[in-house]
């Protein structure tokens, strides 16, 4: 195993980092000394520090999307929408670190005061993900940092260069190099990080088989708190609507932004057998007219390469085999160069398919099913084990209650994309999709563990039964 780790760009394939792997029992140890200071800091302290963080963001911002771009492969405008999420969620994290922990007493002239607190953790362990390798650990450690955790933070392997580049912001902010670390490594010292006797959480973002193997390897450890956000096999189901473009927009939108590589992204379009033609017509005429290309191309490409030829590879590999057991292809998914991982938007059909593979396709990858009713639609929604995000395009008020009511994800939409959740409120899924631990406007809730506290200024007691005669 070498001791670098590299990075490469996807849409060239030229060497943009490299860096030595971090040493995980040094870098907790400085980590678990700096702790206790940093608990100690007044929380509006550390508030203003998260805002000189975002400050810092601000002054960088064309050269953090560059970066971001450049090592993701995503668009320029698609990167800058990253580092506005980077800025905006220092505020939201603060009104929700008030919202969800807020300090509440309840006074009784007899009993004292009922006091409810918040406490931090102590030393979190972060792992982020590559499409999204700054806004997405970024929601980790912003609220954990105000909950007073420190945090090490180990990037994706396939984007350190970002995970870098965020983390000399909050240094430059005034926020010591021992409070928030970084970790350059890849899965073995991910695994090592976990497990630790010194970490006392581990937030997760990423895909449904790593996110496994962290809840098998803390099974026997309920003293440290767990947060997994993993991915998702979503559907999307299309009923009746007059709107067939907007209805085809949603369905592209949420199928192919970020060439698929959402965790929130569509994999399943659910449509009812009358409209099928029309719908699957007009998704297929707009994805024909979809820009694939590099982040600084002109025209402006509507979704870049995924992360690397590992990937490109296994999503041809992927779309081959459901062709070869049921599949009918509507758009073939083309790769362009097979030195670079460009892949065109593909769209398949697998209504005969006898048994769809229920797994995360992470790419511009979209299956298509045919349904007769709305009952249907709702038992192939749900036929999946993942539970993450889910759109109903269509329909009308009493079919959104009946699919809201009885589908199976935390994120529930009508006549939205899957995509595109808002950081001012929860995210999260059930199922392989996560822990029940909502991250976003709820991260708060994993940061920090409430305290119960009677109080009296004096003692005051005395027992009334079952005393002698003194």
């Amino acid at each position: 195993m070498s001791n670098e780790i590299i990075s490469y760009e996807p849409a060239t394939g030229e060497e943009l980092w490299r860096g030595k792997r971090g040493d995980v029992d040094d870098i907790v140890a400085r980590a678990r000394r700096a702790w206790p200071a940093w608990a100690s800091q007044p929380l509006a302290t550390r508030m203003e520090l998260m805002r000189r963080f975002a400050n810092e963001v601000r002054k960088e911002n064309d050269k953090f999307a560059e970066l971001i771009a450049r090592e993701t492969g995503k668009p320029m405008w698609e990167a800058r929408t990253e580092v506005e999420s980077v800025i905006g969620k220092v505020e939201i994290s603060i009104r929700a670190y008030a919202e969800r922990t807020s300090q509440r007493k309840l006074d009784n002239a007899m009993q004292g005061t009922m006091a409810v607190r918040h406490k931090p953790h102590g030393v979190m362990a972060v792992l982020g993900p590559f499409n999204f390798p700054a806004h997405l650990p970024n929601g980790h450690i912003i609220p954990a940092l105000i909950a007073g955790n420190v945090v090490v933070f180990k990037p994706s392997e396939k984007t350190p260069a970002v995970g870098e580049f965020l983390l000399q912001c909050f240094h430059r902010a005034g926020i010591s190099a021992a409070i928030v670390q970084l970790l350059v490594g890849g899965p073995e010292e991910g695994q090592a990080l976990v497990a630790h006797d010194g970490v006392d959480g581990v937030l997760f973002t990423g895909s449904a088989h790593a996110g496994i193997a962290i809840n098998r390897k803390l099974a026997t450890r309920p003293d440290k708190i767990l947060a997994l956000e993993m991915g998702g096999n979503n559907p999307i189901v299309v009923w009746d609507t007059p709107k067939i473009s907007d209805a085809a927009a949603l369905v592209v939108q949420s199928a192919f932004a970020s060439s698929g590589q959402r965790c929130s992204a569509a994999r399943r379009m659910i449509v009812k057998a009358s409209m099928y033609d029309a719908v699957v017509d007009e998704v297929k005429r707009l994805a024909d007219r979809l820009i694939v290309g590099a982040p600084f191309d002109n025209p402006i490409p509507f979704m870049g390469p995924v992360i690397d030829n590992h990937a490109a590879d296994g999503l041809t590999e992927s779309f081959v085999y459901l062709l070869s057991n049921g599949g009918r292809v509507i758009k073939h998914m083309v790769r362009s160069d097979p030195a670079l991982p460009f892949l065109s938007p593909a769209i398949i059909d697998t209504t005969a398919m006898a048994d769809r593979p229920d797994v995360e396709l992470f790419g511009p990858m979209l299956q298509v099913i045919k349904v007769d009713d709305f009952d249907e639609a709702i038992a192939e929604a749900n036929n999946t084990r993942f539970g993450l995000s889910a759109a109903l395009v269509g329909g009308n008020p009493q079919e959104y209650n009946r699919f809201w009511a009885n589908i199976r994800a935390g994120v529930v939409n009508w006549n939205r994309p899957t995509t595109g959740a808002s950081s001012a409120a929860p995210f999260g899924g059930i199922g392989l999709s996560g822990n029940h631990r909502a991250a976003a406007y709820y991260a708060a809730d994993y940061c920090a563990y409430p305290v119960t506290s009677a109080e009296m200024e004096q003692p005051r007691a005395n027992i009334g039964v079952g005393l002698r005669d003194g």
